[in-house]
């Protein structure tokens, strides 16, 4: 496998990281982060690509924010700033046998650039939507985004998740995901 190969449905994982409640707030482009989060997890349940979320310690930080709870499975409890820390989540993506994984959700620098690596030494392809991450402030979550590519982590947009996924006109899915990218609006700007 070389890095240069696409990031298409074929042993593909969407895990999202931490996108919770009490965290939100603070957030640079909440609002935005929310929306293609939304769009990656709709996408990816019509294509069959196995999705997981994780919450940080969910009894202080608040549930994921609604409505990306009701479209989720039940988030796996985290106290390392590494998804791969939850109980019971490698497993799961290893029995999906997932080959590569994206990775959106919060903050940028330190829990998704933590899982990116993990996932990374573990053997995973890794990447991250940059406009489906963040962090509370604009120069964590650029120099974040800096360090996983440094690192081999492909940094993309949620735009070209999803149309990777579908990989062509003639998908089954590419009507949906064409109608999403047709239709949504950023809630904030660039």
């Amino acid at each position: 496998m070389t890095t240069h190969e696409r990031f298409t449905a074929k042993g593909a994982g969407l895990l999202i990281v931490d996108i919770q409640e009490r965290l939100m707030p603070r957030m640079r482009f909440g609002a935005r982060i929310i929306a293609n989060a939304e769009r990656l997890i709709l996408v990816a349940k019509t294509l069959g690509i196995p999705t997981f979320a994780t919450e940080q310690y969910p009894k202080g930080l608040g549930p994921t924010v609604s409505p990306l709870r009701e479209l989720l499975p039940i988030p796996h409890e985290k106290t390392s700033f590494h998804a791969l820390g939850a109980d019971g989540l490698e497993d799961a993506m290893r029995d999906r046998g997932l080959t590569h994984v994206t990775l959106c959700g919060m903050e940028t620098h330190v829990c998704i650039a933590q899982t990116a690596l993990e996932l990374l030494n573990r053997g995973y392809r890794v990447q991250v939507p940059a406009d489906a991450v963040t962090s509370r402030d604009k120069f964590d979550w650029e120099f974040g985004l800096r360090r996983l590519e440094n690192a081999g982590v492909v940094v993309s947009s949620s735009e070209s998740v999803l149309f990777e996924w579908v990989e062509g006109w003639n998908h089954p899915g590419f009507r949906q995901v064409s109608q999403l990218v047709k239709t949504f609006h950023s809630p904030e700007p660039v």
